[in-house]
């Protein structure tokens, strides 16, 4: 298990190299390690397959990303990772499962919806943690610079009721309005206690962020 996750480690470096910083390898960490801690705070210490699991999900759960997709062969990196590196069926099927649901747009698509693993609870939580909050703010600036996004422009409204499709579409969209159509919606779509208690304060700073935004925006503060 140890060489497994030290090649995933180094798989995350090489992959995701020329990611901009809002999904890069600092990205994967804090996942990796917001996974275990939530993952510990639920009882899963004491079954080290359920460890693994996550943490491996945690690693590899960006890869293959369609926001940064650059040839299709990239989407069967994790499983043919996987593969070489022997990881037992059962666990291999469980950690691609993880990965195939926890994106925003599945659960939108209702994928995400009904019965859930612990194990991809905490993943799911802990990738959703970094999304918002302090750190969440900063990876949302710099995916909307990184494609050249307009701040805010009070005429774009954001979406609402958003499928799949329309959260996928590239159509022109505002940096804030993103956190009303995803970011603020996120605590309420935690799935674990723990993920519930943390996602709290990191709720609460955003919109304290936004409240002192749109004061600025405006000349009143």
């Amino acid at each position: 298990m140890g060489s497994t996750v030290r090649n995933a480690e180094k798989l995350v470096e090489r992959y995701m190299k020329g990611n901009d910083a809002s999904h890069d390898a600092s990205h994967v960490w804090r996942v990796r390690d917001l996974a275990l801690s939530l993952a510990r705070e639920e009882g899963l210490s004491s079954h080290p397959d359920s460890m693994e699991i996550v943490e491996l999900a945690a690693l590899l759960h960006d890869i293959g990303d369609y926001k940064y997709l650059r040839d299709l062969s990239e989407e069967k990196i994790v499983e043919e990772f996987l593969e070489e590196e022997a990881v037992e069926e059962n666990k291999k099927i469980k950690i691609l499962s993880i990965i195939k649901k926890m994106g925003f747009k599945d659960e939108l698509a209702g994928v995400a919806s009904g019965e859930f693993s612990l194990e991809f609870g905490v993943v799911q939580d802990a990738d959703r943690l970094d999304a918002i909050g302090a750190i969440g703010i900063a990876r949302c600036f710099t995916f909307g610079g990184s494609k050249n996004r307009v701040l805010h422009d009070p005429a774009i409204q954001p979406r609402s009721d958003l499928s799949k499709d329309q959260y996928m579409k590239k159509d022109e969209q505002t940096t804030l309005n993103h956190f009303h159509e995803k970011l603020l919606k996120l605590k309420d779509l935690m799935k674990t206690k723990a993920g519930q208690r943390r996602a709290e304060k990191r709720h609460m700073f955003m919109e304290e962020f936004l409240k002192e935004f749109y004061e600025e925006w405006d000349g009143r503060a």
